[in-house]
Formats: structure tokens, sequence, C-alpha cells
């Protein structure tokens, strides 16, 4: 296999260095910084490096648009210009809006985003091993061909990640609250307290302590990437600020209230939910097969990896088998245990295609 990575920061390093370990691809790589690609290229994240995108995604099976979220749209544009018709165009960016609005509509183009990183940036930290058992988002749209999203989907699970498909707005409505919204309220609190703090401490300020390092360990983190992820994202994140806003201004008349019990109960509730939510993963169970029996329209492989998504059922694996005349075909779907498997024939049911159980 052949791939191209275009930008070769840490994640576009981590996909070559992966990609080489794990899929035993060549790896062509391309970024603007010619020390930086020289540097990717000595670190063996690359194995060739080319001056121009259009060198880079020659012969490519996929291409890795690991650019910044500002110029994601530009840089992949520019890649399926380039590629051939039968090569898969995918990007990293955490917001998909701009992506999907102008790449959408082009068969060759999976949207994609690994929650994968780092406290340090920059392609002398990446790793082969960063994406394992990472969720890699992945946004297909109604006119995403059907192989080109396999062929992603194959290819990123096996560089460790696990991907799932989810629908665009989704994916910024979810990262807004759970990524995008912590960044803006730890730089509220560091302002909070560097303000309210300094007529006290005019020389120097005190030492804080755990709590607010913790909260607040991603103020100010990054501020070029994290100006355009903010600014392409800015409606969710900003309906997520008001919905914290008025949460603060009830725990404020809480607080106010002096009703211990209540604001015990507040904050054990708190703590509930983060448990909720920072659960691990359901144990792993034994795979089960369903074998899907569908037509060869556009578009029927990212309905059917959405449908699993929204609903909670993630695809641990896919295999496509077209017909000899490529009218018709079946979708190998493999999912984890016999819940996640009664629930995925139900969804795909639903959407009124033949499903059979594989017995192995």
């Amino acid at each position: 296999m052949r791939i191209a990575v275009l930008g070769v920061g840490l994640i576009g390093g981590s996909i070559g260095l992966a990609a080489r370990d794990r899929l035993a691809a060549e790896v062509a790589g391309y970024d603007p910084d010619a020390e930086l690609l020289a540097r990717a290229e000595e670190l063996s994240a690359v194995g060739s490096t080319h001056d121009s995108i259009a060198d880079a995604v020659a012969g490519a099976e996929i291409v890795f648009c690991a650019a910044p979220v500002g110029v994601l749209p530009d840089v992949a544009r520019d890649a399926l210009a380039a590629a051939g018709r039968d090569t898969a165009v995918t990007d990293v960016g955490s917001v998909k809006r701009d992506a999907i609005a102008a790449l959408g509509g082009d068969p060759r183009f999976v949207g994609g985003h690994p929650l994968a990183g780092a406290e340090t940036a920059g392609v002398e930290n990446a790793r082969a091993d960063l994406f394992d058992g990472a969720r890699w988002y992945l946004t297909p749209t109604p006119t995403t061909g059907g192989l080109l999203y396999d062929r992603v989907q194959r290819a990123i699970a096996g560089m460790g990640a696990r991907p799932q498909a989810i629908d665009a707005q989704a994916h910024d409505r979810l990262m807004a609250t759970v990524s995008h919204l912590p960044h803006v309220l730890a730089n509220v609190l560091v302002a909070q307290a560097a303000e309210a703090l300094a007529g006290d401490y005019s020389e120097r300020f005190p030492e804080v302590g755990p709590s607010f390092r913790d909260a607040t360990r991603v103020a100010g983190a990054n501020p070029a990437i994290w100006g355009d992820i903010l600014g392409g994202n800015r409606e969710a994140v900003a309906d997520q600020v008001e919905a914290a806003a008025a949460r603060l201004s009830d725990a404020a008349e809480l607080l106010r209230s002096g009703d211990q019990d209540s604001i015990a109960a507040w904050h054990a509730g708190a703590a509930e939910h983060r448990r909720g939510l920072l659960a691990e993963d359901r144990a792993a169970g034994r795979l089960r097969e369903l074998r899907v029996l569908v037509s060869n329209t556009p578009g029927v492989v990212a309905q059917i990896a959405l449908a699993l998504g929204d609903g909670g059922v993630n695809i641990e694996d896919m295999a496509l088998h077209p017909s000899a005349d490529m009218s018709s075909g079946a979708i190998s779907l493999f999912v984890t245990g016999d819940d996640d498997a009664r629930r995925a024939a139900e969804l795909i049911g639903a959407l009124g295609h033949d499903v059979v159980p594989v017995e192995r």
C-alpha cells in the first residue's frame, strides 16, 4: 500500500510511522516547511519527500491531510484535484463543517478526526502507537464511495484506532461539548484568577493547588491551532459557552441559598455524571458478523455506517462483496457481542436492507 501524508507534525508524523509499522505501507510526505519535511524523513515518519502535493499523492491509495484546520479544506481540495479516481482522501481536523461543506460532494473524500494527541507537538514527538485504542471518527456523506470508505476505515483500524461513523454536524456539536468548551473554560479560569489576585499579589502570585492546575491544563494551548479550531466551530462552541454560563448562574444561586444538603447533592451528581462520561468502553466480547444484502447505489455504505454510529453500535471491521456485474452485493459487518448484533440488525432492517447473521 502507498499512502501520502500532507503535513508532518505530530499527527501526520504518527500516521506515517503507524502506516509504515502496522500496514507495511510506503509513505510519501509533503509539507510546505522543507526543514520539517526533511526532519520527518530523518525520523522515518515518511519514506520519501516531495516538493508538491501532486507529486506526493501520485499513486497513493489513501491521502491523509494533516494540515491545520484553517487550511485543511484547501489542502484536501488540492489533493483531490491531483489524485486518481480510485484514491481516498481523508483529513484529521477536529472541525468538520467547512471541510464537508467544501468537499463532501466528492465521493473520494472521507472526513476524519482521530481523538489522539499529546502534551507535546511536532514530528519529533510522533509515535507509531499514538492511535492505539483511540476513537477515530469518520464523517461520510451520501455521496461517499463505499469501497473508498471501507479502505479508509480498514487502514485506521490497522493502525490501532477504533473507527466510527458520525454525522459531521453531530461531530462538531460533540467536540464543542467535550473538547472545545474545556479550552474556553480553562482560558476563563486563568484570566479570572489572574485578575482577582492581581490586587493582593502585585509582585508574585501565590502557589496554586492541584485542582487549579488540573482544571486549567489546556489554557492557552497552541494559540495558532486552537484559534483555527475555535473559529471554525464558533457557533457550536458559542452555544455551549452560553449553556455553561446558564449553569454557572444556577450554581451561584444554589451556593447563595446556603442549603448544604442541596449543594452536597449537586456535587455528588457531578461525580456520578463524570463517572458515566469517563467510563471505559464495555468489555470486549466475541465479534459477530452480519451479512447485509444491498443494491449498488451511491451512499449505501455511508448510510448504514452512520445509522449504526448514531445508534451506538461500533463497526469493528467491514468487508465488501460486490456481485460480478456490480449491480448489487453484500457487506460483512463485524460488531462486538450479541447485544450490538441484535441492535445492528434492527437498525439496518429499518433502512430496508436484508440482514443475515453469520454463525462461526
